[in-house]
């Protein structure tokens, strides 16, 4: 109970709440959500996370909330800097670690050891609530045998055991476990390509034509996602980023602008994969399979939400497979999942389409690289107050041939407009792909053929004909 009396003074108020998570936009999730359960009352909130100006933050942490939500790094920071508010630990009440066993992965979070350590010795409280959350906490796998023949000293404890130490739990918790066996919720329907590594744009952008809706794209680098947007950019196709290197500001508004549409494309590394609510999210599409089975638990948890019905579509290439049987392995699932059904006669234009688009984000690219190359030695050169040499730059010289290849572009680009125009799916009407808790017999019955529907209407139509040639032979 954080409630506060209002006879009590501002300047004593204490800490009594922290929550720890691992992304930004968790963290500002989970503050929206403690504002609405805390909007009758007098309890404030604060969010601490890095990206975002420090001295907003500082202010903020001067009007002494009762609960702070942050990331590690950034809430260490203030502490070493020995920021009020943050200074007598030993009052706070509960302690939330959120995502728990990726906080604690060795590499990750090395400010959330030492905050830990902290907690525990020079600011313990004995009576301090802790919980920690996780859909993957209760999740347990085997290791390889080439990992079991090295390992020695193998620790045989759980996950849940191991995480407990490292955030020092020493009594025995209450454990409520909330997840099925097969790690994902009934509503979700998983199916999978499997195709070349250069054929999954084709895939790709042939399923967000043929089933448009709120998709989320996730893929293991940075510059995946990069190669991706200006893809699906060229192609028309409405779609944002987030990824690690981006801007807060823009990660935020990146969000927002994704959940505010009913079709659009959210392309996201595995920062967006655990935690965020993000409503009516219908379809998660792995461009590229993810190392391990708690990220693909968390990745295909965007969808399937609260109940709803979702799509998870795996590409498969020849270098995901040995993640792609890891992962069915450890969650106990069939490797046999079923196949995404495709038009095959719609995909000589898709494949037009993407090649096209494909060519033109390559020459873009490397000129967008040459500017900044040339662009840097430039102004070193001036700062230097030296002449440049020539050589040092990238790309061409030749002023013609860089109008050459603009007119190229250009075309390129005027000819894709046409091609994006007429329509690829001429026979085949855009259905929602039926998901397995729907009355549709067959999860390939997706296209309903034009032609099909024609020819059942000339059939209804002889018929009636023929009727009604009977009744008037009949009265005649």
């Amino acid at each position: 109970n954080f409630r506060r009396p209002a006879c009590r003074s501002r300047p004593n108020q204490p800490l009594l709440g922290l929550v720890l998570t691992p992304t930004r936009e968790l963290a500002v999730q989970v503050k929206h959500h403690i504002d609405a359960v805390a909007k009758f009352t007098n309890v404030s909130t604060a969010i601490i996370v890095g990206g975002m100006s420090q001295h907003k933050q500082k202010r903020l942490l001067k009007r002494r909330p009762e609960i702070v939500i942050g990331t590690p790094g950034r809430l260490w920071d203030l502490i070493k800097e020995r920021e009020p508010h943050l200074q007598n630990l030993r009052q706070l009440r509960c302690l939330v670690i959120d995502e728990a066993d990726r906080m604690v992965e060795r590499g990750h979070f090395a400010e959330l050891e030492s905050l830990l350590e902290m907690l525990h010795t020079t600011h313990f409280n004995p009576k301090r609530q802790m919980f920690i959350f996780s859909a993957t906490l209760t999740l347990s796998y085997t290791l390889p045998t080439r990992v079991l023949q090295k390992k020695k000293r193998l620790d045989q404890r759980s996950k849940l055991e191991i995480l407990m130490e490292k955030v020092g739990i020493k009594t025995k918790p209450k454990v409520i476990d909330l997840t099925r066996k097969e790690a994902t919720v009934e509503t979700l329907t998983e199916t999978q390509i499997h195709c070349q590594k250069e054929d999954k744009d084709y895939y790709l952008y042939y399923f967000l034509l043929q089933h448009p809706g709120r998709t989320m794209v996730f893929a293991n680098s940075i510059d995946c996602i990069k190669r991706l947007k200006s893809i699906l950019t060229i192609l028309d196709c409405m779609s944002f980023s987030l990824h690690a290197n981006m801007q807060q500001k823009q990660r935020l508004k990146n969000l927002e602008r994704f959940a505010d549409r009913e079709s659009c494309v959210l392309l996201t590394t595995d920062v967006a994969a655990r935690g965020l609510d993000i409503p009516n999210v219908q379809h998660v599409i792995h461009y590229q399979v993810p190392r391990t089975s708690e990220t693909y638990v968390h990745r295909s948890g965007r969808t399937a939400r609260a109940a709803k019905e979702g799509l998870c579509l795996l590409l498969i290439g020849p270098d995901d497979m040995l993640n792609f049987r890891k992962i069915f392995k450890t969650l106990g699932k069939d490797e046999d999942l079923p196949m995404f059904p495709i038009e095959t006669q719609c995909m000589q234009a898709i494949k037009e389409r993407v090649d096209l688009a494909r060519r033109i984000e390559s020459i873009e690219y490397h000129n967008c690289k040459e500017k900044k190359h040339n662009s840097w030695f430039r102004q070193a050169a001036e700062a230097l107050e030296v002449d440049l040499d020539e050589d040092l730059l990238l790309g061409k010289t030749n002023e013609h041939a860089d109008v050459q290849q603009q007119r190229m572009v250009k075309g390129m680009k005027k000819h894709l407009k046409q091609l994006i125009s007429q329509p690829v799916f001429k026979n085949v009407m855009k259905t929602k792909y039926p998901t397995q808790m729907e009355s549709t017999p067959c999860i390939f019955q997706i296209c309903i053929h034009a032609d099909f529907i024609l020819k059942c209407f000339q059939v209804i139509s002889v018929f009636i004909k023929s009727l009604f040639i009977c009744i008037n032979h009949r009265f005649n």
